[in-house]
């Protein structure tokens, strides 16, 4: 007759085990996304563009590269130039941070000064779409209500075009994917 010690050890490892499991399921189920402003649900809803009357030099926009979708040269540029313009609904503070919570994962929303937030989802110029990176070849000039895309140095033809979004670092910490031998690991400045 076997022994009831071996199945009482088995039962006190599984146990926990399961517990551990269920655990980890119940923390992996995703929370309900919140409501979407009516706008934003069109912005996702078409295919990305760009506009070109705010471009000055040719650029597309192309799956793959860093997130999602990136903005690439069409052309070379050189340095100290403009390429784009960040357009987009202008919002206040209060609108800022009631869409900043329904837009999710996805958010297009640029600071323009301490009382005004352009929304990309809605209006935007395609500019939205320059991903983030931490060694940039686009700067930003923020001048007269307008926010410009400049590049920092010479682009040559098929590059992907990237900035440094520079989230504070007071906000939840944003990995970063960017690849440059200078990736601080995080989207948020240190």
């Amino acid at each position: 007759m076997p022994s009831s010690k071996p199945v009482s050890r088995t039962v006190k490892k599984v146990k926990p085990a399961i517990k551990k499991v269920q655990s980890k399921a119940r923390k992996k189920a995703p929370a309900p996304e919140p409501e979407l402003v009516p706008e934003v649900i069109a912005f996702r809803a078409q295919k990305p563009r760009i506009d070109s009357k705010h471009a000055q030099f040719k650029i597309c926009i192309k799956k793959g590269g860093i997130h999602r979708y990136g903005i690439f040269a069409g052309e070379d540029m050189p340095k100290n130039r403009k390429v784009t313009e960040y357009t987009g609904e202008r919002i206040n503070r209060r609108e800022t941070r009631k869409r900043s919570e329904e837009q999710g994962s996805m958010i297009y929303l640029f600071t323009l000064d301490s009382y005004w937030t352009l929304d990309g989802a809605v209006g935007g110029s395609g500019a939205e779409y320059i991903n983030h990176c931490c060694d940039p070849n686009i700067r930003v000039l923020v001048t007269k209500g307008h926010i410009l895309y400049m590049t920092k140095r010479a682009i040559r033809k098929g590059e992907e075009l990237t900035v440094d979004y520079h989230f504070s670092k007071e906000i939840e910490r944003i990995p970063c994917y960017c690849g440059s031998p200078k990736c601080r690991g995080t989207i948020n400045v240190k």
